[in-house]
């Protein structure tokens, strides 16, 4: 176990060492950014590298994909000091991107907020879009937002549908981040609702103790394992690099599975049976057709666009289906419930979501709490 969590740390060195290459200076390393320099659509990266499988990534490709669809100049920059990174390298990085003719400045994360509102109001002729963000107040910029309720009703009701009857969900930001709060209340709904046709009872270990950094521990790790140990199945990993705990520790146990978030991770391990995702790269595309339609002052203007299933922004990746109970045409007839409004998970949770209280009272579901 020791060994393959050191692998797994030391691939991560090396991934953040690798990428473009900065150019160094006497302050550290600066802006990076791909060959070339003028360019309309900017994309500015979140903290870790371009390609990091996750937001960074999807952001990157759906802006990509627009530009090589429309024949427009696109190029990404990421911010100096790497995980490190301050709101001033960010700031930086968004100058950088506008003194090279951005028109439209895309950022992935909720660490962008400081940096895109002074940008933005030093810059009101550029427009600016917070994927995963919320909107700030000024007309040149917009935000996506996303159903994470209806990703974790997928999630949790085909886990069920498969066979799974003892689940996990482990959350990120210790309780207080929106998105993954989201997600695990819609897991929750999801594995009661299949627990209910089924006729079944389901169990659910539900935490947010080792989550408010969003990052890998040895802490995690051993809760997780314990989990496991002691008869659950399969776990909701819903917090960035929290999921190499989960990796970690499902890895001591031959029968222990995984659900990834935000992305398809199943090419990260064998473990993962499904991952409740967001549509990182459609969403992007879709903001950067309204603007380049014109449509910025009726449709995107200080407005976060709250996107999910019936926009093709929440779902489980199809490509790489295992599951085998619960088939793909039958995960196509849930979806098709959820995008026409038949089903509609809730969305509302409390700001702190450490009291055991509110998630009480689901049909043929009982939650282990562990605050």
């Amino acid at each position: 176990m020791k060994k393959l969590f050191t692998s797994v740390l030391s691939l991560a060195m090396i991934a953040t060492m690798a990428g473009c290459n900065g150019t160094k200076t006497d302050e550290g390393t600066t802006t990076t950014s791909s060959q070339g320099s003028t360019a309309e659509i900017a994309v500015v990266t979140d903290v870790g590298q371009l390609m990091d499988k996750g937001f960074n990534q999807g952001t990157y490709e759906g802006a990509k994909k627009y530009a090589e669809d429309h024949g427009l100049t696109y190029n990404y920059y990421q911010p100096a000091n790497g995980s490190d990174a301050t709101d001033n390298d960010r700031i930086d990085a968004m100058k950088q991107a506008i003194e090279n003719g951005a028109k439209i400045i895309v950022a992935p994360g909720f660490l962008q907020a400081t940096a895109m509102e002074t940008v933005a109001k030093e810059n009101p002729d550029v427009k600016f879009a917070f994927v995963d963000g919320w909107a700030l107040g000024l007309d040149n910029v917009t935000a996506i937002v996303y159903k994470e309720q209806e990703a974790g009703y997928f999630a949790g009701y085909a886990a069920v549908m498969e066979g799974y009857t003892k689940l996990g969900y482990t959350g990120g930001g210790g309780g207080a981040n929106p998105a993954c709060n989201r997600f695990g209340y819609g897991f929750v709904q999801g594995a009661s609702a299949a627990a209910k046709e089924k006729g079944i009872q389901v169990d659910i270990k539900y935490s947010y103790r080792y989550g408010s950094t969003f990052s890998a521990s040895t802490e995690l790790q051993t809760q997780i394992a314990g989990w496991y140990a002691n008869g659950t199945e399969v776990v909701f990993a819903c917090g960035g690099s929290m999921f190499q705990s989960v990796l970690s520790a499902a890895s001591e146990y031959e029968d222990a599975k995984i659900i990834g978030v935000d992305v398809d991770q199943s090419a990260e391990s064998s473990k993962i049976i499904t991952s409740a995702t967001k549509g990182l790269s459609a969403s992007v595309e879709r903001v950067l057709g309204q603007f380049y339609d014109d449509k910025w002052d009726s449709e995107l203007a200080n407005i976060a666009q709250n996107l999910g299933a019936a926009e093709d922004a929440t779902g489980l990746p199809e490509d790489t289906w295992s599951m085998k109970n619960f088939t793909l045409d039958d995960y196509k007839e849930l979806f098709k419930k959820v995008a026409d409004g038949e089903i509609t998970p809730k969305a509302e949770t409390p700001e702190d979501c450490n009291n055991p209280d509110w998630l009480q009272g689901f049909d043929n579901v009982t939650i282990d709490f562990e605050a």
